[in-house]
């Protein structure tokens, strides 16, 4: 005698009411870090918004910092996505060379800044719960390999002067990153975003490879 034959669709039930589970979890904590903070956000708050028990949060995450680790990872992917597909637009669109596709590039990501979301969580309350070196991680997971590969390009197409790699890599991102900073802390986001937007431009503008005249 043959057993049921409904094992399996029983595994995949389970599996999903799991995974909605968690996205409910992340989404509620996603909304309340935004709007409260992580100090005011308590985890008996995060479950009540989830509608699951506090067995279930534990299930999934160690603690509430794990949750928000979880819930900052999310928004800087969504930002990176959301970067990357408009830069690649606009380059569709406006066809440029490497080095102005990326200093606008720059400033799109300036714009980024005065997200409530990302500014919030993964801007201020990010490095104060989980340390800068979280910061730093996402910077180097979702930066650093595109930022190396434009910059590899204006050197090879002679838009930007010869520099190593590596450190002109790194401390262009440690730039961007202060400038975020600035802007998520700022009383004013708006005068803060055109201040760091005016500076940034600027000093990129002082690795552009200067222009040969013919003649000279």
């Amino acid at each position: 005698m043959k057993g049921p034959r409904f094992s399996a669709g029983r595994g995949s039930r389970r599996a999903e009411h799991v995974s909605d589970t968690r996205r409910a979890l992340v989404e509620a904590a996603r909304r309340l870090f935004a709007e409260r903070g992580y100090a005011a956000t308590g985890t008996e708050d995060i479950v009540g918004a989830a509608r699951v028990t506090r067995g279930a949060l534990y299930h999934h995450f160690r603690d509430k910092a794990d949750l928000f680790r979880a819930v900052m990872a999310e928004c800087a992917q969504e930002m990176a996505e959301r970067l990357v597909e408009q830069e690649t637009r606009r380059a569709e669109r406006e066809p440029g060379d490497a080095w102005q596709l990326l200093r606008t590039g720059f400033q799109s990501f300036l714009d980024a800044c005065t997200d409530p979301d990302f500014q919030r969580i993964v801007l201020i309350e990010g490095p104060a719960v989980l340390g800068h070196s979280a910061w730093d991680a996402l910077v180097e997971e979702h930066g650093y390999l595109l930022l190396a590969e434009a910059l590899t390009e204006a050197i090879r197409d002679n838009q930007i002067e010869e520099l190593p790699l590596a450190p002109l890599t790194r401390m262009l991102a440690a730039l961007i990153s202060e400038a975020s900073l600035y802007i998520a802390r700022a009383e004013d986001h708006g005068r803060a975003r055109q201040e760091a937007g005016l500076v940034l431009d600027r000093l990129l503008a002082g690795l552009s490879a200067p222009t040969v005249t013919s003649g000279a």
